[in-house]
């Protein structure tokens, strides 16, 4: 049995509550495969882990823009514009660097079988 390897790109999403002090907390993952035209993140907060960065951080502010994150990968018209673009067009507007607090590091890529459970394991290795 031969495994189809497709190539996928991600790229991590950053909490980075104190931008002067570079310091960040993993929060998501965006995976685009062209081939199979899969876009989607998957993203857990640890709430206790921002406010050790920023007790002040509002968390749900940091949803709120993993949510907006949601909306444009799946094309939800409360994405807005971003959302009614092509997947590759969405997928350069998620990875596109902001001086926000959530923040895209950079691109990365790979080759698997299956984007979807791809994304998963990069979600559980990389933001826990």
């Amino acid at each position: 049995m031969t495994v189809t390897r497709l190539a996928y790109q991600y790229v991590v999403l950053r909490c980075v509550p104190r931008p002067e002090r570079e310091e960040f907390v993993n929060v998501g993952v965006v995976l685009h495969c062209q081939a199979t035209d899969f876009l989607d993140v998957s993203w857990s907060v640890d709430a206790d882990r921002l406010r050790a960065l920023h007790p002040s951080i509002d968390v749900d502010q940091v949803c709120d823009a993993l949510t907006f994150t949601d909306w444009v990968c799946r094309g939800d018209e409360r994405g807005g514009e971003a959302a009614r673009q092509s997947l590759g067009q969405r997928f350069g507007f998620l990875k596109a660097p902001r001086s926000t607090v959530l923040q895209p590091g950079p691109v990365h890529g790979g080759l698997t079988g299956d984007p979807a459970r791809q994304l998963e394991h990069l979600r559980e290795r990389l933001v826990g």
